[in-house]
């Protein structure tokens, strides 16, 4: 069984920067496709980021394509989501996720994943 904790959260001005890290546990994920998703109050958990295995390809969501970078390293069983320019409507708890197949594909769905992390609040004031 693998645990993910992210951290990295908090609070942020409007265009300012965040980087979210996830370390995972009781299991290498080196193999697996690992994704960030994000949920708003009153809404529902959204495809945010996602990398393949092998870490050669990304997928973004068109909210946040130019402006956030998600990254792997292997080595130490963690994901990384550099977020720049950050609006007020990037205000969610995010959450790092990863597939339990190995050698996956960086998909949007969140079905597609099978191991969840506890999320890390991510505030962004004007």
């Amino acid at each position: 069984q693998v645990q993910l904790v992210e951290s990295g959260g908090g609070l942020v001005q409007a265009g300012g920067s965040l980087r979210l890290s996830c370390t995972a546990t009781g299991r290498i994920i080196g193999f697996n496709a690992l994704g960030w998703f994000r949920q708003a109050p009153g809404k529902e958990r959204e495809f945010v980021a996602a990398i393949n295995w092998s870490g050669a390809f990304t997928r973004y969501a068109d909210a946040v394509q130019g402006r956030f970078t998600i990254s792997r390293n292997n080595p130490r069983n963690a994901v990384y989501l550099q977020m720049n320019s950050l609006r007020r409507e990037d205000t969610a708890i995010y959450y790092c996720a990863t597939r339990g197949a190995a050698y996956s594909d960086a998909a949007r769905e969140r079905n597609e994943y099978d191991y969840w992390g506890q999320g890390t609040q991510v505030t962004v004031s004007s």
